[in-house]
């Protein structure tokens, strides 16, 4: 989940909001969301324990034609666009912190980090998750030392803070909103331990607990580090900024700690790259496994190699035709409607179990919200949605092609 949205969109919102508080509160209802989504995911990763993600749960729970067109918006939207975006911005960060490294190509630094973290997860599931873990806990590592070093000044040296106080901004509730729909972005990979369901022991529990426990810490770390962006050094300092982890740290403690900052950036931004090309595959191999795919992108041994070829192919296609911003808005709006619909599944599945009030909130409060944040950036950004909806309607294209085939 922690990628490059935790290390630029305070600046942004805090330019847009004008109040620290307000920031964090966008961040606040941002992890709710999240952590709603969590607990429905886990709900129907109980009912169904296979690897697939939303693909299985619609196509299993409501119809095949719903799970083909997730299973595509997955493939396209979820997992290329994504590998796509955290090597762009990985590249970007390589590029400002190693000016003399500039005369590279563009696309040289995305381009190797999609390709090693292709090889980690190629061969052996044990190595690519042993690797995959020691990242983040480094990760983790790192970004733990730069709260402790913001907290060992707290609060004499937090000019921020001493600016925030007393302070009482109104806000128009649409910019609030847009503000939480970046935000949002940057707690997608809530649900990624559905993809790999069946490959875990005690599937449904394991599961469950994996969605839950991490959304919950990303939250509470989400929420420490943005205190430290949006408190401790003066507001104009941040505001409207791009590189709002290297500059307060480089307030904080001077050039070499803002370059630890920059070395974390890295970390976080090669996992997440590292994450989605271990977990997308799983997806394209379930849907080969139902005929809806060819069945070269089924597993061969122990993970579904080509799969993960085909996946990081695509990747660097995308990195090398597209910008950043166009993949964060494509993101945001296709993404969000995906989830939704996969979660108001859920209310279509339970219906014969009445499903209990605290779980209809939180998948209604879910629902509401994603949806709300795909119309946001449907109306400020209509191209982009336009190619989201495109999307989704290419997996209904694709179903019923596979429908033909099989019936042929």
């Amino acid at each position: 989940m922690v990628g490059a949205g935790l290390y630029t969109t305070s600046g942004f919102a805090l330019a847009d909001l004008g109040d620290p508080t307000l920031v964090m509160l966008a961040w606040l209802v941002g992890g709710l969301i999240a952590l709603c989504g969590a607990v429905s995911y886990g709900v129907l990763a109980a009912h169904f324990q296979e690897s697939g993600g939303e693909y299985l749960f619609l196509a299993r729970g409501v119809h095949p034609a719903l799970g083909v067109l997730a299973g595509l918006v997955s493939m396209i939207a979820g997992f290329t666009g994504a590998i796509a975006f955290a090597a762009s911005a990985l590249e970007s960060l390589v590029r400002d912190l190693a000016p003399a490294w500039s005369s590279l190509p563009n696309g040289s630094f995305a381009l190797l980090a999609v390709g090693l973290a292709t090889l980690q997860h190629l061969f052996r599931v044990r190595l690519g998750a042993g690797i995959q873990n020691t990242m983040v806990a480094l990760n983790l590592a790192l970004l733990t030392l730069f709260i402790g070093v913001a907290a060992s000044q707290f609060p004499a040296e937090w000019d921020g803070l001493k600016e925030a106080t007393g302070n009482s901004t109104s806000v128009d509730p649409a910019v609030f909103a847009t503000s939480l729909m970046w935000i949002s972005l940057s707690y997608c990979g809530f649900n990624a331990a559905i993809y790999c369901s069946g490959e875990f022991v005690e599937r449904g529990r394991t599961v469950r607990r994996a969605l839950l426990l991490g959304t919950a810490l990303v939250t509470l770390f989400y929420l420490a580090v943005n205190a430290v962006f949006v408190y401790s050094v003066p507001l104009q300092t941040v505001a409207g900024q791009e590189q709002v982890a290297t500059i307060v740290a480089g307030e904080l403690a001077g050039r070499r700690f803002a370059s630890v900052m920059g070395l974390t950036i890295c970390v976080s931004l090669y996992t997440s790259v590292s994450a989605l090309i271990m977990t997308g595959p799983r997806i394209y191999a379930k849907m080969a496994a139902d005929g809806v795919l060819p069945r070269v992108f089924a597993f061969q041994g122990a993970t579904p190699r080509f799969s993960i070829l085909a996946q990081s192919a695509a990747a660097m296609l995308m990195i090398s035709v597209t910008s950043l911003q166009n993949l964060l808005t494509y993101l945001s709006f296709t993404l969000s409607l995906s989830s939704a619909i996969t979660v108001a599944s859920l209310f279509w599945i339970e219906r014969d179990s009445k499903l209990t009030w605290p779980l209809g909130i939180a998948a209604g409060f879910f629902v509401l919200t994603t949806t709300g944040i795909a119309l946001l950036s449907a109306a400020r950004h209509p191209l982009e949605s336009a190619s989201g909806l495109a999307t989704m309607l290419a997996g209904l294209l694709v179903y019923l092609i596979a429908r033909r085939r099989k019936t042929s």
